[in-house]
């Protein structure tokens, strides 16, 4: 990006601001109440924690049941999310349809709408009969409302999820009745004697997987899996749907919508091409130096957004001219910008630290510190190959204006201190985790709708808590299911199995990080990081006691090997975003991510054997 040549500052050229895209779906009664639901619980979600902080800091007293309250509206929003995420055909599934032929694909899709509407409709039968039990033993939740009425969301929006399966698996009727058929497997599972149970978990288990990887949603595979191994052990169907019930009392997990919510109206708003303006003027007089203000903003966003990849989505399209009309090529363009969107993961408020934290009980504060310095060399590794290619294919460089630099700061000053702000409201103890999220989401309102007034809060700001919702619900009612899988793990003792094989086939922590690293690029590349967390955390935290591991050290290796994970060939998420984002080829999004793959893995390499690099802060600032 080079200054203009009629003398404008350099955030004259910036492009205009970004969104994330969510499909556009034909109004209707029912997608307008699901999307009224979907508002007044966010606002309710973003109140509670707010009411609760200011009237402990006025008044010297809490909010009785503010924080049960937060915690159950957790539970709806991740439903109604899941339903909104369905409707639009976003719910989380391996990307590999987009490599079969178009027929292909389309048979496919009739394949994952049988099986999903069968698992959906099991766990429909299953919260049903949670939810006749809450109501025979009466219990409440909390400001008098009956847990029932807190569990029907549950049933109601797998009832909409299942519908959208028919819906989505194909345009025809007959196809669509074919389909619809997928209900009567439940019943039919029920006339298998027990005894025979055991013999039919494995062609069962077979087609499921057959399913996922034709594009079967993850949270429908993990949930298949479950109620799969509790039926063939006898288990109640119910118990699945009542860890989804029971995750939603974690006192951490409403941080997780809130600072998504927080960051989608942030980067609704043209935050971005503030700090792109600044960053410009800051870096962008080096050699290559746009090159390393792309790798910031990606890396800046990435945790506000919640979720790696959103901002190849959301930015990629703005970005990708800009570095090509400066002089980089189209693929050192498309591979900076793919694995940029994956590496701002150890910034606060990255919600994988935060869930990482939770599952394998380790200090958030703790982690936190411990990636900054592996955060920065992960940034600094893609950003200096980066400028390299950059300077060496003669890309534009911005000269350098004190001036436009103190402009720029000026303007984007509000984003800059967002981190400042939050961090600070969390370490002095001010308000928690939770409170410090619903503190993120006031602020980025108060900057986009009052001081830019860049946002309506009428006309606007609805359709981005919608937005914000669908990918909430997209990716959290995986944890609630993954969580019942982690359950049934743990009751069959596999943590204690699988402790014992590893230590009788590797003897030195050394080689058991080397296979730790090479098992975590393999999860990254096939699952989503937040099931990853809940379902291998809890299978690896014994291992790390038995070898003598620092868990922090432990916590950042694995965290740094999922980020890696989302660009390895064939099916990092993150390739197949970028292939669509950018109208592009898979095999050329390949080669073009290779040579940043590259850095990536030895960075983490040098992550995973100088434990000194994470507990050196750690252990100074503690």
């Amino acid at each position: 990006m080079s200054a203009p040549a009629d003398g404008t500052s350099p955030s004259a050229v910036v492009p205009p601001r970004a969104s994330i895209a969510v499909p556009e779906i034909a109004a209707t009664p029912a997608t307008r109440i699901e999307d009224a639901l979907s508002i007044g619980v966010f606002l309710l979600l973003v109140t509670v924690p707010l009411v609760e902080l200011t009237s402990r800091e006025v008044f010297g007293a809490s909010l009785p049941g503010g924080m049960s309250a937060v915690q159950f509206l957790t539970l709806w929003i991740t439903f109604t999310g899941a339903a909104l995420a369905a409707r639009s055909d976003r719910l989380l599934a391996l990307a590999t349809t987009a490599l079969l032929p178009p027929r292909w694909q389309a048979r496919a899709k009739v394949v994952v709408g049988f099986v999903g509407l069968a698992i959906t409709g099991v766990l429909l039968f299953a919260s049903v009969e949670l939810i006749r039990v809450d109501f025979r033993f009466g219990a409440t939740a909390v400001w008098g409302i009956p847990v029932w009425c807190v569990s029907l969301v549950m049933p109601l929006a797998l009832a909409a999820i299942g519908l959208r399966f028919v819906l989505h698996a194909s345009e025809r009727g007959a196809t669509r009745a074919l389909v619809s058929l997928g209900l009567l497997v439940p019943a039919a599972l029920m006339l298998v004697p027990p005894a025979a149970a055991g013999w039919t978990l494995w062609p069962l288990g077979l087609a499921l997987l057959f399913a996922a990887a034709l594009g079967l949603p993850i949270f429908a595979a993990m949930a298949g899996a479950a109620l799969l191994l509790g039926w063939a052990d006898g288990t109640p169907l119910s118990a699945v749907p009542g860890e989804s019930f029971r995750l939603s009392t974690s006192a951490l997990l409403p941080a997780i919508p809130l600072f998504t919510l927080g960051g989608y109206i942030l980067s609704s708003g043209s935050a971005s091409q503030r700090l792109l303006r600044f960053l410009s003027a800051l870096v962008g007089w080096v050699p290559g130096g746009l090159a390393v203000v792309v790798v910031l903003l990606l890396a800046f966003f990435t945790p506000l957004t919640g979720a790696s990849g959103i901002t190849i989505v959301a930015l990629g399209g703005l970005l990708l001219p800009m570095l090509v009309n400066a002089g980089y090529t189209s693929r050192n363009a498309v591979g900076l910008l793919t694995v940029s969107g994956s590496i701002g993961m150890f910034l606060p408020p990255s919600l994988p630290v935060i869930l990482y934290a939770f599952y394998a009980d380790v200090p958030l504060e703790k982690l936190f510190v411990g990636g900054i310095i592996p955060g920065l060399l992960l940034v600094g590794g893609v950003a200096a190959l980066g400028a390299i290619r950059g300077g060496l294919s003669g890309a534009r460089r911005i000269p350098f204006d004190g001036g436009e630099l103190r402009a720029a700061f000026l303007a984007a000053r509000w984003e800059l201190s967002l981190p400042v702000v939050l961090l600070g409201a969390l370490l002095a103890g001010f308000a928690t985790l939770v409170e410090t999220a619903a503190l993120m989401v006031a602020y980025t309102l108060v900057i986009v709708c009052v001081i830019h007034r860049e946002l309506d809060v009428r006309r606007d700001l609805p359709r981005v808590v919608v937005q914000s919702a669908t990918l909430v619900g997209g990716f959290m009612i995986i944890l609630g299911v993954a969580l019942a899988l982690t359950n049934y793990l743990t009751l069959a003792q596999i943590p204690a199995k699988l402790l014992a094989l590893v230590r009788a086939m590797i003897a030195s922590p050394y080689v058991f990080l080397l296979a730790l690293n090479l098992f975590l690029i393999v999860v990254g590349a096939l699952m989503d990081i937040y099931s990853a967390i809940i379902v291998v955390v809890p299978l690896l935290v014994p291992l790390v006691a038995a070898y003598g591991l620092d868990p922090v050290h432990v916590g950042v290796v694995f965290l740094a090997n999922m980020e890696l994970g989302y660009l390895m060939p064939p099916m990092g998420e993150n390739l197949f975003l970028s292939a669509y984002r950018f109208d592009a080829t898979l095999p050329s999004v390949y080669r073009a991510v290779l040579p940043y793959v590259a850095i990536l893995l030895g960075v983490v390499l040098v992550i995973t054997y100088w434990p000194a690099l994470t507990l050196w802060l750690v252990r100074a600032l503690t």
